[in-house]
């Protein structure tokens, strides 16, 4: 019986990235993408695809980090994956991209926190039990300094959110921070290998949804000048 053969993107931050991933095989194109990711993507799909000898109706399910992230780029990773898996008439799965951020540490407690720009964060906690990703508390937008609190016990931080507001998150969760990676974003390498565990929750392409959390977008010329 061969291997499920996924096809992974993500656009939820100013990289890019796509992955094929099949049994043991993945490969991956990604880039600084800054704003062109509707430029790029297809491309790299494409890529990945002719590498490893693919076609999209061979694919088990087409997965994309949902979000939180970028609402742009949430859009367009969605699209792609809708009109991709329409055409080729396979199954999408969302996955979220702060998840993909913690499966990206091979840690066991991450606490993954993403810069939201407007002096907020998206945030949210994972503990692997037993090989399987246990929400602790779910994404959600907020200001650094009112992050959700943490279980008693040490957590590993991964995400530009450490990078823009490391020293309020630091004073909130004071000794409770070990290991970090304020470079890590969220990656199709594990937005497909997370996919892969959930294909069971494969659904039609027109289910499949972004997860925004933030309504608003940017702040109005008042709310800059007093630093909202």
């Amino acid at each position: 019986m061969s291997s499920p053969k996924i096809l992974a993107l993500d656009c939820s931050t100013e990289y890019c990235s796509v992955a094929l991933l099949e049994g043991e095989k993945i490969v991956v194109r990604d880039e600084h993408a800054e704003q062109r990711h509707s430029e790029r993507v297809l491309a790299m799909v494409d890529a990945v695809l002719i590498t490893s000898a693919v076609k999209l109706s061979d694919l088990s399910a087409i997965a994309f980090g949902s979000g939180p992230g970028s609402f742009t780029g949430l859009r367009i990773a969605t699209g792609v994956a809708q009109g991709l898996a329409f055409g080729a008439n396979v199954p999408v799965i969302p996955v979220p991209t702060l998840l993909a951020l913690a499966h990206a540490t091979q840690q066991d407690r991450v606490l993954a926190v993403l810069d939201a720009r407007m002096g907020e964060v998206y945030a949210a906690a994972y503990e692997r039990i037993d090989g399987e990703w246990r929400t602790v508390f779910a994404p959600c937008l907020c200001k650094p300094d009112a992050v959700p609190l943490l279980p008693d016990g040490l957590w590993n931080g991964v995400g530009s959110g450490f990078a823009a507001y490391g020293e309020a998150l630091h004073k909130r969760f004071a000794t409770q921070l070990g290991a970090m990676d304020a470079a890590c974003y969220p990656h199709a390498r594990e937005i497909a290998r997370l996919a892969l565990d959930r294909l069971h929750e494969a659904c039609p392409a027109e289910q499949a949804l972004p997860l925004y959390i933030r309504d608003k977008v940017a702040l109005t010329e008042s709310e800059r000048r007093v630093g909202k």
